[in-house]
């Protein structure tokens, strides 16, 4: 569901950079609001945001807070993208229910790597004003005994109990190697702050409780004052999790998730989205972003800019381009088909007649023949005739044949409203 909370609202005069991220929807809590507005206002401040490789590709989720990132470096500050090379050894359990795989020591460093090149092409590393850091480097070979004596004296159990995290995996099991991940996100903030004079951690609003503690160790340990300010957590207007498909994730790597799949993801978002979702995916200027959504104007052309400028942003401007063009084929019969998402089959079954369910489930548009034998029922399966014309299925037992080919030896198939799929022959 859709978070309920009210969105925090702060009645005084905001530094400029912070302003910008509550305009554009990015601000959800700040310890102190205050004061780090007056020492952003003294000058550029260094701050971090964190992201552990359990994976070896970021998603749309994960991007958020980089968002958010690019603002405040483009507004003088210094951003430092901190790798867990050394948490993921353990696992967040913020925003979970269960424990988290276990992985190798190898895929954990294979998978560092993977996220920081995805990173590096959307921010732009220049050791100067944006740069990484893996907290593996001071937390893989820490003395236990001692990070007990000098760390974990500082914090409450009560005190970590009474943060979200931890009470919704108290209903299901909280380990105790979980339960130690609050004091290392806390001493990576301790050791940016001492190492780069890092004075804010930003991230997502299940972030919370962690960067507080982490606020919090500093100011006991070197008597300091950090700071941290969260990100609501996205949903889409009818309160689903933002860049769910029906594939899963939608990964930035296009061996997971095809450039055409991520664009048209975008292409495809609720009229109520848009205007927000161009705020915070894109760099467009606010008051361009709102004209796009001016009432009177056709909505799927802000639904093609957000995704074309989003895909531009992740993907590069000429996939972005071949993208478009890909969704213009498949929805208006122009650009190039040949940016579809595609599938082959053998020309022989086409000869015996395809049944049409058979060809969905094939070439995976549907998942199960029974998801099939559903999208026929439900009045959502076509099928191109030679001169390119989708035609609705309706008959679950209708088969497709070599007729339906067109000159260049192609038939397009759609499910429902969105999802076309180009099928060819095997050469």
């Amino acid at each position: 569901m859709a978070d309920s909370r009210p969105q925090i609202q702060y009645n005084l005069q905001m530094n400029s950079a912070l302003e910008i991220l509550k305009i554009r929807g990015f601000f959800q809590q700040c310890t102190d609001v205050s004061a780090l507005s007056k020492l952003m206002d003294a000058g550029p401040i260094t701050f971090y945001e964190g992201t552990d490789p359990t994976g070896g590709s970021l998603h749309i989720g994960h991007m958020v807070p980089y968002f958010a990132f690019r603002h405040l470096r483009d507004a003088g500050h210094k951003g430092i993208a901190l790798l867990g090379g050394g948490t993921a050894r353990i696992g967040d359990p913020s925003g979970r229910s269960e424990d988290r795989k276990m992985l190798t020591y190898e895929q954990l460093d294979e998978n560092t790597e993977s996220i920081r090149k995805q990173l590096d092409r959307f921010v732009g590393f220049d050791d100067k004003t944006a740069f990484t850091a893996n907290n593996k480097d001071w937390l893989a070979n820490l003395n236990y005994i001692d990070f007990l004596r000098d760390i974990g004296r500082h914090f409450s159990v009560n005190r970590m109990l009474s943060f979200e995290a931890y009470k919704m995996r108290m209903e299901t099991g909280l380990s105790f190697i979980e339960f130690n991940y609050q004091l290392l996100q806390s001493f990576d903030f301790l050791e940016l702050y001492r190492r780069h004079g890092c004075r804010l951690q930003i991230g997502g609003d299940d972030q919370w409780g962690n960067i507080v503690a982490g606020v919090e160790l500093i100011r006991r340990v070197e008597g300091a004052e950090v700071f941290g300010f969260t990100f609501p957590l996205v949903t889409t207007s009818d309160g689903k999790k933002m860049g769910k498909t029906l594939k899963g994730a939608l990964f930035l790597d296009p061996a997971k998730t095809s450039v055409y799949d991520f664009f048209q993801y975008w292409r495809n978002v609720q009229d109520q989205d848009i205007l927000r979702f161009l705020l915070m995916f894109t760099f467009l200027p606010v008051d361009e972003c709102r004209s796009l959504c001016e009432s009177g104007k056709n909505p799927n052309d802000a639904k093609e800019r957000l995704a074309w400028e989003i895909t531009a942003l992740i993907h590069g401007k000429e996939e972005a381009d071949k993208a478009l063009s890909g969704a213009k084929a498949a929805f208006s019969g122009g650009g190039d088909k040949s940016a579809m998402p595609c599938a082959e089959i053998d020309g022989s079954r086409l000869e015996a007649g395809y049944n049409v369910i058979d060809i969905f489930a094939d070439t995976a548009l549907v998942p199960t023949k029974s998801e099939g034998h559903r999208l026929v029922q439900q009045g959502g399966a076509f099928v191109s005739a030679a001169n390119g014309e989708l035609l609705a299925i309706k008959d679950k037992n209708e088969v497709i044949g070599k007729d339906r080919l067109n000159a260049d030896g192609e038939l397009i198939l759609r499910a429902g409203k969105k999802r076309y799929l180009l099928v060819r022959l095997k050469k």
